[in-house]
């Protein structure tokens, strides 16, 4: 068992999200399901209570726990590429899938999970500050997936 892992809070269908990242994302696996022992407030002896999962090599645990709370932007995963292949491919795997878009390199899956389809170059361009992280942060807020030759052209000015 981890030390430390992040628990997601899914409706009903965590086992459905772990198979989906783990398909999606290298250095993904669905580990264990566990079943529930007996009746709880929102499912019956033998549903999937919890499933352990790794997503990009994060320790993740899903917990069926019904609806009552809802997945907001204030946690995502970000998850960093090398070009716009790989960009491409998370992003409309994500969005493809039933999810949806958002700004700046964000979308959100059918689950409500929020994800940021981050460039090497965005990063890089943003560490470096000054004028250059400037341009590519003004034209990164005009995006919703992230253009990484547009980006690289405001890293050059």
């Amino acid at each position: 068992m981890n030390k430390n892992t992040i628990c997601l809070w899914y409706n009903k269908d965590a086992e459905d999200a772990a198979r989906f990242y783990a398909e999606t994302f290298p250095d993904s696996e669905v580990g264990t399901v566990i079943r529930a022992p007996g009746d709880y407030p929102d499912g019956v002896e033998g549903d999937v209570l919890v499933v352990e999962f790794t997503v990009a090599g994060v320790a993740c645990v899903g917990l069926n726990g019904g609806p009552h709370f809802k997945h907001n932007e204030s946690f995502s995963f970000q998850i960093s590429t090398e070009d716009q292949e790989e960009t491409d491919r998370y992003w409309n795997a994500i969005v493809g899938n039933g999810g949806e878009e958002s700004e700046c390199g964000w979308c959100r899956d059918r689950w409500g999970i929020s994800w940021q389809i981050t460039p090497r170059t965005l990063m890089e361009a943003l560490k470096v500050g000054g004028a250059e992280a400037k341009r590519a942060f003004d034209v990164m807020m005009t995006m919703k997936k992230i253009d990484v030759a547009a980006i690289d052209a405001a890293r050059r000015g």
